[in-house]
This record gives C-alpha cells, sequence and structure tokens, in this order.
C-alpha cells in the first residue's frame, strides 16, 4: 500500500486508515483480529479510534492484539477523546481535564504509553478554545501522543484552532482533521478542505462511501446483515436514501461496470485521490467487506471518470464560497 504524510509533517501513514468505530460491539474479536491481519499484510499502517467507541470497547480490543497480530511500532495508532456516551445520550466535552483523563483512559485501555496522533473529536461551545488546546500542548509536551489534530471541526474553527496553536511559539501544531466525506457528502469541499491546505493540514476522511451506500448495496432495498438494519448505524444510512443520493450510486455504478471495477473500488479511490486527502478511514463489518475495500489500490480514476463524477455529485455552492 502506498504511504503519503499527514500535513506538512514527518508522520507517514498508509493512504487506506482501518476504521474501528464498531469494535467491541457489532465486530467481536475473531472479525477484529481477521481484520488486522488483513490490514497488516496488505501493507496497511493506520488505525483509527476513539475513546467513544463502544465506550472504550474499541480500544481495549485494538489493545489485546498489540503484539499479537502486530508489532506496536508496525501500526499508526490515531484516537480522539471529546465524545462520550452517558446514559445512551451523546455528550461533548472537550474541558482540559475530560481530554486528559480521557487520554489517560486510551492508553490504558491499548497497553501502551503514547499514541501516534490525538485528535480532538468535536468542537465545544461550553470550553474556551485556549483550555482545549491547552490540553493538546500538555499531551504532546508529556509524551502521551506524538502529534495532535482535529475532528468535526466547521471552517472557521479549524482555522481558528490551527492559527492559535501557530500564533503562539511553543505551542503543540494541529497536523490533521477528521471529517466526513464522500461523493455523497462533499460539504467540507466549501471551506474545511480549502482552509486544510492553506494550513498544511492532512485530511482523514471519514464515512468514504456514504455510509456504504455508494457500495449499491441499497439500490434494491435494505438488507437484513447492513448497518442500515442496525439500529446504532440506520439514521446515518437513512440521509442518503433519496432520489439525489440514487442518482450518484447509478453514475458509480456505471463507471464501475466501464472499468471492470466494484461501486465500492470506484468510491473510494475517488475519495482517497481527492486534492488534500491523506487516507480514508474506512470500517468494515467483517474481513470480507475490509479485503473488498483494499482492493480499490489497484484502481486509479480515469480523468474523464473522475470529472463526470465530479459533476454528478456537485454540492451546491454560492456566495461566499464562489
Amino acid at each position: 500500500m502506498h504511504v503519503r504524510s499527514v500535513g506538512a509533517t514527518g508522520l507517514k501513514v498508509s493512504r487506506l486508515g482501518l476504521g474501528t468505530m464498531t469494535w467491541g460491539r457489532d465486530t467481536d474479536e475473531h472479525e477484529a483480529r481477521d481484520q488486522l491481519i488483513a490490514f497488516a499484510e496488505a501493507g496497511g499502517s493506520l488505525v483509527d479510534t476513539a475513546a467513544g467507541y463502544g465506550d472504550g470497547a474499541s480500544e481495549e480490543l485494538i489493545g489485546s492484539l498489540i503484539g499479537d497480530v502486530v508489532a506496536r511500532d508496525e501500526i499508526v495508532i490515531a484516537t480522539k477523546a471529546g465524545i462520550s456516551r452517558r446514559t445512551g445520550t451523546r455528550v461533548t466535552d472537550a474541558s482540559r481535564g475530560s481530554l486528559l483523563t480521557a487520554l489517560d483512559g486510551s492508553l490504558a485501555r491499548l497497553g501502551v504509553d503514547h499514541v501516534d496522533l490525538w485528535q480532538v473529536h468535536a468542537w465545544s461551545d461550553d470550553t474556551e478554545l485556549d483550555e482545549t488546546l491547552a490540553a493538546v500542548d500538555h499531551a504532546v509536551a508529556t509524551g502521551r501522543t506524538r502529534y495532535a489534530g482535529i475532528s468535526n471541526y466547521s471552517g472557521w474553527q479549524t482555522g481558528r484552532a490551527v492559527t492559535w496553536q501557530q500564533a503562539v511559539p511553543g505551542r503543540a501544531p494541529l497536523v490533521s482533521t477528521q471529517m466526513e466525506y464522500s461523493l455523497l457528502q462533499r460539504g467540507i469541499e466549501r471551506e474545511v478542505l480549502p482552509a486544510a491546505e492553506a494550513l498544511g493540514l492532512g485530511v482523514l476522511p471519514w464515512s468514504p462511501l456514504g455510509a456504504g451506500v455508494l457500495t449499491g448495496k441499497y439500490r434494491s432495498g435494505t438488507p437484513s446483515d447492513s448497518r442500515a438494519a442496525s439500529p446504532h448505524f440506520a439514521r446515518f444510512i437513512e440521509r442518503f436514501l433519496d432520489d439525489r443520493s440514487r442518482g450518484i450510486v447509478d453514475s458509480v455504478c456505471t463507471a464501475a461496470d466501464g472499468l471492470d471495477a466494484t461501486p465500492l473500488e470506484v468510491a473510494l479511490a475517488w475519495v482517497r485521490d481527492a486534492p488534500g486527502v491523506t487516507a480514508p478511514v474506512v470500517g468494515a463489518r467483517t474481513a470480507a467487506q475490509l479485503r473488498a475495500s483494499l482492493r480499490s489500490e489497484r484502481l486509479t480514476l480515469p480523468t474523464e471518470i473522475r470529472e463526470a463524477l465530479d459533476e454528478v455529485s456537485a454540492p451546491p455552492a454560492g456566495y461566499p464560497d464562489r
């Protein structure tokens, strides 16, 4: 697998990341093991998780596989803090105390003394930005993480946070942003991608397959074993089951037929090679699904196919974006 630098740093990662949001909940230990083996054998290195995934179950499962399936220095561990679920309700807390407590919990569950990339999972209006970023500084200064990033920040939030760190000598730079990005969700092209390019951030797209809709599996209904049938993920998928999305999926399937590829490979290759992208993060329920995603490494979209997909999926834009 090809490798890329994360933004303007020396951190190198595989250009496809392994997402583990379902690990420890919908993906059991045996499937997780098979996925990590397949990913490592394909040359993958970036493994993405979060303290809030399964209330820490994802990190625990990864920790149990480090040293068994892969050596610690063979993978780049990226985790996040700031989102948790208490009594089933999502809670966002970007305070210094909460973030650092979550990071210490992540290290314990992963069984490591540091992570390679630690990301603030979401912006919070309830905490002053300087307090949030002071936690980032402390995490880097104490060796708990090698690099730091953000996730789900809007364009102005991204610009403010990164510039804040760059303006004060000695503060830990932010090197990446993790955002939803796919042919079905191109909203970050309005402000976040330009901000990332201007500020030297690497972009790590999550849900690059539009919650699986871009694979074409929902064209004739909802399979009983799909994520749309899961109470945890149904709401993420239903938003893409409209007429506009169906038109985009049809175009992806047409392109796949012409390229002797699968719709999954076409959709993933599109976002992987989009300007500014470092590595899409792909989640899979089974090892077989992951291997299907890994086969996208063989595909580079012809210019005319990329332009056609750009056109059919173009997001609405106006003043002041255009």
